[in-house]
């Protein structure tokens, strides 16, 4: 039905030339950019927030990188995306923070129209556009974020979060579904077959960000204290660092995560 899932899928004789791309029923579309040089098989054309999208499946050659480093623990969070163990930091843009107000005032725009109206249906579309830009900021920046990282390390050392039960705590829902965490996994594993890069998750009941990356003393670390300062070795540090650090540490000294320390070999059993 119309305005129900607007998505529909064609097979038949489909052609690709440049940017356009012949299909059966509506013949050549243009589209916003080059496509491949293949013949697909079958092709999905869908709807979204006022924008048509085809998308269809070929086969790509695997693509060869270089690695430039071997280890890395990340820690995740909601003031800094991802924060590496080299001291490298990602920045969380709060796609749907920053937008929230402008989404409220979106919202009470639509609940004034009357419904089956011409204005409530533009409406609906340009409260959908807001969502999409929110989402699309999101899905970016993670996808910049994990192809560096499967790129360029040979094994990633992240967090077992759970993130079912952290969103639990409503006062820490908004900020954590705003960051993504799941989403970030998931292209991070999948990259990591595509590049060659290992993906190892530490145990969900690990205590990085309880434990000194110095000399391991652990202690309660609110999540307003952004500072760790361990009061054995003295050890001041960005709470982030040390948990990214302690991630690291984790997969060098247990067996279980494929990297070990015992013969001397600092790069983790790589």
């Amino acid at each position: 039905r119309k305005g129900v899932r607007d998505s529909f899928y064609l097979e038949g004789n489909i052609r690709i030339s440049g940017d356009r791309i012949k299909v059966p029923i509506f013949g050549w579309l243009r589209c916003a950019e080059l496509l491949p040089a293949t013949t697909p098989k079958n092709v999905v054309i869908s709807l979204r927030a006022g924008h048509w999208y085809i998308s269809f499946k070929y086969e790509a050659p695997a693509p060869q990188v270089e690695k430039t480093g071997e280890v890395v623990g990340v820690d995740l969070g909601i003031h800094h995306l991802a924060t590496c163990s080299d001291g490298e930091v990602f920045e969380n843009p709060k796609p749907y923070r920053k937008a929230r107000k402008r989404l409220a005032r979106l919202q009470r725009r639509l609940s004034r129209k009357q419904k089956g109206s011409a204005n409530r249906k533009k409406a609906v579309v340009q409260l959908g556009k807001a969502h999409k830009r929110v989402a699309d900021i999101r899905q970016d920046n993670l996808h910049k974020l994990t192809t560096y990282l499967a790129k360029k390390y040979r094994v990633v050392v992240i967090e077992g979060l759970q993130v079912k039960n952290l969103l639990k705590n409503r006062k820490l829902a908004g900020a954590l579904s705003d960051c993504g965490f799941y989403e970030f996994r998931r292209q991070l594993e999948y990259k990591a077959r595509l590049y060659g890069c290992q993906v190892v998750v530490a145990d969900r009941f690990y205590p990085s960000s309880q434990l000194c990356s110095g000399c391991g003393h652990r202690q309660k670390m609110p999540l307003q204290e952004r500072v760790f300062c361990c009061p054995c070795c003295g050890l001041e540090l960005d709470r982030d660092l040390n948990a990214a650090l302690n991630l690291l540490r984790w997969y060098r000294t247990t067996p279980s995560s494929g990297g070990s320390d015992a013969c001397g070999d600092s790069s983790g059993g790589v």
